[in-house]
């Protein structure tokens, strides 16, 4: 079986400081069930491959087997498939890399690098679906190649099996951490018992995004291989890892970029005008993508003209504070009827959102960074298709106006981008003739004559 991690930042061979491992040299790490080889078939300032190979001894398996021995010991995808058996060779060669610790160049370990990563025949059990809904929420492009079932024979169709390249700009650790839970997620199999201990291997390897994956029941399910009491035990600890997270950091940050917008009202203006908008241009059902704590969805509920009003957020806890302060358990029958709350992500294909004539997505794509910005073009414009889409984002020449915003910073910690009023303009147009939209730039606040309104706001009505 074969990974290979490439990386084109400069200069890429810094790849071997988080590997652990000199570019110079062939890697040789003894497994309980083989052996595995780490080398660099390339390694230039330009271009870095780390290749992992592993050689699962099948014969040596079969001779330590307890048990009636069985036709499956000796035919079965072991040699080649990417199994659970990958897994444990990365933990065994890139140990260090993936704990977080590189002992001469500490400060790359929280470098997103540019990274492509190559997996030979990786078993997906529901197909390229399931493949993509594991690393597109993560910020990946994927691209999967279906090997035959036998090259021989073309009639019989594809296999279960894979080639899969996934693109991100991600760091080492985390690209390692993502590989390390999914594989065997999709395979659905384990080589080993699985007990107690997987729990704590999964969290502590799904640290910093498995809470918030949209599919995170499922891959828990998966990786536990069913079993009832792990996956609730690994359910109920990620639901209160989330929620915690959400109440230490996100109102944390959310706090402090309404503190630096306060002296312009700046959330009552777009709230506002993003309803004038959607008044403007006929909408009648509405889908909040981001909708955080309610505080547009408060406004659509208020207006009769709405009948059918959406939020979808990526953050459980979110969505639990959205649903206390709109009140939704007092909340009249026929209000609550016109109203859905449910968890999403903003980069995955979802047909509950195909259900509402407009969509919104207030302060939120600067959340992404440039892979999943892609995938939420794709995901909107290309496969939803809304009726009306409006968008707003800071217009980071305005930043200056703010006095408590020091030189140099964006408005909010967990902002990927803030674009000028050209930028904004550049992106919003070449969205609208991809994907078939006309495009309307609108400002919002008072407008600076030298830096122009604190927000803008793209409002894209389909033309096909």
């Amino acid at each position: 079986m074969l990974l290979t991690i490439t990386t084109t930042h400069r200069p890429a061979t810094d790849l071997g400081y988080l590997l652990h491992k000199n570019p110079a040299r062939l890697h040789r790490i003894e497994l309980a069930f083989g052996e595995a080889y780490v080398a660099y078939p390339e390694a230039t300032e330009e271009r870095c491959t780390a290749a992992l190979v592993v050689d699962v001894d099948t014969v040596g398996l079969v001779r330590r087997a307890s048990g009636e021995p069985s036709l499956f010991q000796y035919v079965n995808d072991r040699p080649y498939a990417a199994s659970s058996f990958l897994s444990v060779a990365m933990v065994n060669a890139f140990r260090t890399a993936m704990a977080g610790r590189s002992k001469d160049r500490p400060e790359l370990v929280a470098t997103p690098f540019p990274l492509e990563l190559r997996i030979v025949g990786l078993p997906c059990r529901g197909g390229e679906a399931i493949l993509r809904q594991l690393f597109e929420p993560l910020g990946y492009e994927v691209d999967a190649e279906q090997l035959p079932l036998d090259e021989r024979f073309p009639e019989w169709g594809g296999s279960r099996f894979f080639n899969v390249t996934l693109r991100a700009n991600v760091t080492v650790r985390d690209a390692l951490s993502h590989l390390y839970v999914c594989i065997p997620v999709l395979d659905a199999e384990k080589h080993y018992w699985v007990g107690d201990d997987e729990v704590d291997k999964l969290l502590r390897h799904g640290a910093g995004w498995l809470a918030a994956h949209p599919h995170r029941n499922a891959i828990a399910r998966r990786y536990l291989k069913h079993k009832k009491a792990l996956v609730r035990d690994a359910v109920q600890r990620l639901v209160q890892q989330d929620m915690e997270e959400e109440d230490e950091q996100q109102e944390a940050k959310a706090a402090e970029e309404e503190t630096i917008e306060k002296k312009v009202s700046l959330n009552e203006r777009r709230m506002t005008r993003v309803l004038e908008a959607l008044r403007e241009h006929g909408a009648t059902s509405v889908i909040d993508l981001g909708c955080g704590e309610g505080r547009l969805l408060r406004s659509l509920m208020q207006e009769r003209a709405f009948t059918k009003v959406g939020g979808m957020d990526v953050s459980t806890r979110a969505l639990e504070i959205a649903r206390e302060k709109l009140r939704v358990d007092t909340m009249p029958e026929r209000q609550r009827a016109k109203l859905a709350l449910f968890q999403g992500s903003l980069v995955y294909r979802d047909k509950r959102l195909r259900e509402y004539d407009a969509a919104t997505a207030v302060e939120v794509i600067e959340h992404l960074d440039p892979l999943r910005l892609s995938a939420f073009e794709r995901v909107v414009f290309g496969e939803t298709q809304p009726r009306l889409m409006i968008v707003t984002t800071p217009n980071v020449e305005y930043n200056v106006r703010f006095e408590s915003l020091p030189a140099g910073r964006l408005r909010h910690r967990d902002h990927r981008f803030e674009w000028t009023r050209a930028e904004f303009r550049a992106w919003a147009a070449r969205v609208a003739t991809t994907y078939g939209y006309a495009c309307e730039w609108l400002p919002i606040g008072d407008e600076d004559a030298d830096v122009g309104p604190p927000t803008q706001m793209a409002v894209f009505t389909r033309t096909v």
